[in-house]
């Protein structure tokens, strides 16, 4: 119990001196609750967001963190974890640098992607900069994965990711580059375009991501999609994803594995071959909205594999700084459904 008490009182104490002294700051907190299953199963994580921001004339310093904690558990003592910690400068007007602990989001995010739906975003650690270019917003980040010894899992990444929007279009090219202590490497390239016609009712969107692992096989998935805009507050959405004969992954991108819904709140990334259709509907007006998509996915090489998952969410706003929502998706024989609410200042 002392142990407890005294966590708690340091993390409130860090709390508060940093609130005291940042020139801007929010924070958020998200209860969500999981009744997958037969919605029995009920169990409980809080997540607690604090973001600070100091900064001057060409600097600025953020420091974000989180603390989890699982309610009606047994162990009740909650981690903390710094998810950011970086500073920025400018550099004599041309460019400017950030180095740190970042969260990014590139593209699709099928290569890099943040995943705020985990406990913990991805981060990662190092450096980026940002070239400042009339003709197009050019990015290059160089960050390390080092345990402090020989570990073949070490590595260095390299990136560079350049975007463009202008009017009805926009395109966004990412590169990433991995080498390990073990002499081996990978890479992955993810490339996004997207064009608005019909005044912004129908936009097009197109994905291709392709890489090759540490053992030499060429990967890639593509997606091609459509949102279209009937009336006021109803979409339809379409889409068909296709993967290559080695399927496609990534450590820190927006999709997960085997357990992809409780980590990233999707179904993940699918298997070699794989094929899938999708096609949803939403609806939103006022303080609530509600969608409902449905997947129907198929193998190249398996014509007699078929999965078929459907996902629905609605969620209504409490007010200016809270909401609430409602994720519910059944992929085969599996269940899942979470209900969050979320309360930011």
């Amino acid at each position: 119990m002392k142990k407890n008490l005294r966590n708690i009182l340091t993390i409130a104490l860090g709390f508060v001196t940093v609130i005291a002294t940042a020139q801007s700051w929010d924070a958020d907190s998200r209860t969500r609750v999981n009744m997958s299953g037969d919605n029995d199963q009920f169990t409980t994580e809080q997540r607690t967001t604090l973001d600070a921001n100091w900064g001057g004339n060409g600097w600025s310093i953020n420091v974000n963190a989180n603390h989890n904690m699982d309610l009606g558990q047994n162990n009740r003592d909650g981690v903390l974890n710094v998810v950011e910690a970086n500073a920025s400068t400018d550099l004599m007007g041309f460019a400017s640098v950030t180095v740190g602990r970042q969260t990014l989001e590139y593209g699709s995010g099928a290569i890099i992607g943040a995943n705020d739906w985990g406990r913990t975003p991805n981060a990662l650690d190092g450096g980026l900069f940002n070239l400042d270019l009339d003709m197009m917003d050019v990015e290059v980040g160089y960050y390390r994965d080092n345990q402090g010894n020989e570990d073949e899992e070490d590595h260095t990444s390299m990136l560079i990711n350049a975007s463009k929007s202008d009017g009805d279009w926009s395109i966004n090219l990412l590169y990433v580059s991995n080498e390990y202590n073990d002499g081996t490497d990978e890479n992955a390239m993810g490339l996004d375009l997207g064009y608005a016609m019909m005044g912004g009712d129908l936009d097009l969107a197109v994905s291709y991501n392709s890489g090759t692992t540490t053992d030499g096989d060429d990967i890639d998935m593509m997606s091609i999609g459509a949102t279209y805009v009937v009336s006021e507050g109803i979409t339809l959405n379409a889409a068909r994803t296709t993967y290559g004969e080695n399927g496609f992954g990534s450590n820190i991108g927006n999709y997960g594995g085997d357990d992809s819904w409780n980590t990233h709140g999707n179904m993940g990334y699918l298997g070699a071959d794989d094929e899938m259709n999708s096609y949803g509907v939403s609806y939103a007006s006022g303080d609530f909205n509600l969608g409902v998509t449905m997947h129907n996915i198929t193998n190249a090489e398996n014509e007699e594999y078929e999965r078929d998952v459907t996902e629905a969410n609605f969620g209504y706003s409490l007010g200016d700084n809270s909401n609430v929502g409602i994720k519910y998706a059944e992929d085969g024989e599996d269940k899942y459904t979470w209900l969050t609410l979320s309360i930011g200042m």
